[in-house]
């Protein structure tokens, strides 16, 4: 296996040295495949709402994002076949692996983390208590108890280039990821867990590594036919990108980023109404970034925690059609009462939508809506920032063995610049998944991102990944992605970034 690395490659000795490790890695680690994302991992179990939630639609977070912890799950699916099954699974390693550190969600698409925002809408889980698209027991795993653990280990070897106005930089690295499902198999309730890392080792060049982790937990609790109770818990580390508009320009390795989330949500079938409450709460503790000249800035300004409720109401027209309305409150506040600039930053959220879920099966599924947010800040010299939403999924297969996603969002960010308040962010992204041959899988991703700031020109990021999943047998998979990333900065320099890797994948 060899791949193009644009500083000219490696010497003789540094191949046999990296031969060594990869071999090292495929006889040492547990056999196991290609990353794969709750959306694949957890077996559906019975729910009390079984027979709506075969038909409900596709559901994301409540709460915090970023793999952030939902406060709502994943809708069940119809059982797939052993090959719509493999497929799925191929299709979740492209979606995770077009751009390293781009966790997309295996649903909608997005980024799962963002660490501007404290708590994400919610955006189509009417209930809690609905499943992760389900998956056939295809025999892998480990028992432990009542419990079964899916983990998986991909090593992988990629280039990178990055260029910023006439600076460009390279490097080529080792990544190293991990991901782990651990599902309840009890006869009433369920706990799904499951966690994800990224270990990233330089070869050459100097550019700062991107590590990142999340573990995330959901316990639901079935405490009626028509009752369900769902708590969350989790928590990521990862670092800001170098892209962010509040990230600091001239540090050679921008802050490490942890978050912490839990949530609780009750959800209540009323015959055609169905009824959530939801409540989140998410604290975002930053370290220091480190500067060019050697020394380390302090972020803790930025350190905050949030809260917010939901209420959702839905009305079932038809099993495959129920229009929705929504409202959401929230509270953020930060630790200190002003930031290193002055500003008093704590804010208080207010938003409402309405919209429509959808589910014709296997074939179409998913939710829009469109609605109203505003943010106030408690600094009055901080103007509101307010904006008209358009959150949804889309799920299409239009045969088997190909499939179509899509997703909008939006959200309000803060800022740290002095005298802005924020940002208004609108993100779309879709993917194709095909199927080309029986052991071979494509995946091509495409997302654009609008942020429109009040006072200044807009900023637009484009990301494009491809990607290829060669099934060897049922515990061992040889991946390949390639991805491209460009930055219209307002009032500053545009950025390229292409990346390209080769990888083993090994499950259990």
């Amino acid at each position: 296996m060899t791949i193009s690395l644009p500083n000219g490659g490696f010497s003789t000795r540094r191949d046999a040295r990296l031969a060594l490790l990869v071999a090292s890695v495929v006889i040492l680690l547990p056999t196991g495949a290609q990353a794969q994302s709750p959306a694949t991992e957890t077996t559906a179990q019975a729910s009390p709402f079984a027979t709506r939630a075969a038909t409900s639609g596709t559901t994301t977070s409540a709460a915090a994002a970023d793999n952030e912890t939902d406060v709502t799950s994943d809708a069940a699916s119809t059982e797939l076949s052993p090959e719509q099954s493999a497929n799925a699974a191929s299709n979740t390693a492209l979606r995770g692996g077009m751009l390293q550190g781009e966790t997309l969600n295996a649903v909608d698409g997005f980024e799962a983390d963002d660490i501007n925002q404290l708590i994400e809408p919610a955006d189509t889980a009417i209930e809690p208590g609905e499943e992760p698209l389900g998956r056939t027991d295809d025999g892998m795993g480990v028992r432990i108890g009542t419990f079964t653990l899916r983990p998986t280990v991909n090593q992988s070897i990629n280039s990178e280039r990055t260029k910023s106005g006439t600076t460009t930089s390279s490097r080529s690295y080792l990544a190293t990821t991990g991901n782990a499902t651990l599902t309840s198999d009890w006869s009433r309730h369920a706990l799904t867990v499951t966690g994800q890392g990224t270990y990233e080792r330089n070869l050459s060049g100097n550019r700062a590594t991107e590590p990142q982790a999340n573990i995330n937990a959901d316990l639901r609790l079935d405490l009626s036919d028509e009752t369900i109770v769902n708590l969350t818990t989790g928590y990521a580390f990862e670092r800001e990108d170098a892209n962010d508009p509040n990230a600091i320009s001239s540090a050679s390795t921008q802050a490490g980023v942890d978050r912490y989330t839990a949530g609780a949500a009750v959800t209540r079938d009323l015959g055609l109404l169905r009824g959530t409450a939801a409540l989140a709460a998410t604290r975002v503790a930053y370290g220091s970034a480190r500067l060019s000249d050697g020394s380390n800035l302090s972020l803790s300004d930025r350190d905050r925690t949030a809260v917010e409720g939901r209420v959702r109401l839905g009305y079932e027209l038809s099993p495959a059609l129920i229009p929705f309305i929504e409202a959401t409150i929230g509270q953020s506040n930060y630790d200190e009462e002003r930031d290193a600039s002055g500003y008093a930053r704590s804010s208080k959220s207010y938003g409402g939508r309405t919209g429509l879920q959808f589910d014709f099966g296997e074939k179409l599924r998913g939710e829009l809506g469109l609605g109203y947010a505003t943010v106030n800040y408690e600094d009055a010299r901080l103007s509101s920032i307010e904006a008209f939403t358009t959150d949804g999924t889309l799920v299409w297969s239009p045969h088997r063995g190909t499939e179509v996603d899509a997703g909008l969002r939006t959200t309000i960010q803060d800022s740290t610049t002095p005298g802005s308040s924020g940002w208004v962010e609108y993100q779309l992204s879709t993917g194709v998944s095909q199927q080309l041959l029986n052991d071979l899988t494509g995946r091509l991703n495409g997302s654009t991102t609008l942020r429109d700031f009040p006072a200044t020109a807009s900023e637009t990021d484009w990301q494009l990944g491809a990607g290829l999943v060669w099934t060897i047998n049922r515990y061992f998979d040889v991946t390949a992605t390639v991805g491209y990333e460009h930055t219209d900065v307002a009032g500053g320099t545009d950025s390229n970034l292409v990346r390209a890797g080769l990888g083993l994948s090994l499950r259990r």
